[in-house]
């Protein structure tokens, strides 16, 4: 029997199931109360799954509420949880996987930005300019790429705007926009700790809390510590390269709600004491044949003037 007859058959058996089970069904007494009840039930149940399973996904990309299928822009948008699972540590974790986009810490540094976004961005991202791809947290505008390294904590989602985007954010988006949103504090009162051991000494933690004061105002508080060892030692000065030493926190009030008008007030707080990255030779000295390191983690770089932080 060939695989077209076998489906015909198939089908045709559906058919006759569906039609002869109500046959059978009809000659059996029901209690009309018991029979209302079951549809009632029914259809409860066929709505809350309906409802499940839209998976809608709210974004703000156009300054407003709007299912992500029903914006007209190219845009990559990441949950918190998603983010959570995939154990990205910040926000140039999000770089691998979007398309068209390159982020990544800029030379020397722990906490200075680089982003591209199809090709335009900053490619020296020095305090006078101003870079090609816009980052906001929370619609703020963060003017400068230094201290633009957002760690992933307390996130609801980020969304990642192709761009041009200079008609609903303004000026350096040629290249697009990133939105960086908190999450939100909820109506019932929350605690929440995570932490995360890893290789080379990597130890993270993160408490939040947040707690409904009234029926329209909340408060709530997030604190991060994050640190690793490097993976490589910086052979003029001793320290180790490429280490991580961070403490942030966050305070933020809420008064209304999403659905009339909400009010926000926050305050976010990081300071880095992560040692200056040393960069690797790629060719010999001429002058001092000072010879190129096996590791690329190795530097002999020495700059610990002026001090930083």
């Amino acid at each position: 029997m060939s695989r077209s007859v076998q489906l015909r058959a198939l089908l045709l058996a559906s058919v006759f199931t569906s039609v002869s089970v109500p046959s059978l069904a009809s000659a059996q007494e029901v209690d009309p109360a018991t029979a209302e009840a079951q549809v009632t039930t029914a259809v409860a149940v066929e709505d809350q799954a309906a409802e499940e399973d839209t998976g809608e996904v709210i974004v703000t990309a156009r300054r407003r509420n709007e299912a992500l299928q029903d914006v007209p822009i190219a845009i990559t948008t990441y949950s918190g949880a998603q983010l959570e699972r995939q154990g990205a540590v910040d926000i140039t974790d999000i770089g691998d996987t979007t398309p068209n986009v390159t982020i990544e810490v800029s030379r020397g540094t722990n906490s200075t930005l680089t982003a591209f976004i199809r090709g335009v961005g900053q490619q020296d991202p020095v305090a006078g300019f101003e870079q090609g791809v816009g980052l906001s947290l929370d619609d703020v505008y963060l003017n400068r790429p230094q201290g633009a390294v957002l760690d992933i904590y307390d996130v609801e989602r980020i969304e990642v705007l192709r761009g041009p985007q200079g008609t609903l954010y303004g000026r350096n988006t040629i290249g697009g926009a990133i939105k960086y949103v908190t999450r939100r504090l909820a109506n019932r009162p929350t605690f929440g700790l995570r932490g995360t051991v890893g290789t080379y000494g990597q130890m993270d933690a993160v408490a939040s809390a947040s707690y409904p004061v009234a029926d329209l105002f909340r408060v709530g508080a997030s604190i991060a510590r994050l640190t690793r060892d490097g993976f490589g030692k910086n052979f003029t000065t001793g320290d180790d390269n490429y280490n991580k030493n961070v403490s942030a926190a966050r305070v933020s009030a809420e008064f209304g709600r999403d659905e009339t008008a909400l009010l926000r007030l926050s305050a976010d707080y990081t300071r880095d004491k992560s040692n200056p990255r040393g960069g690797h030779r790629l060719l010999k000295g001429l002058v001092s044949q000072t010879p190129v390191l096996d590791d690329v983690y190795d530097t002999r770089g020495g700059l610990d003037d002026p001090s930083r932080r």
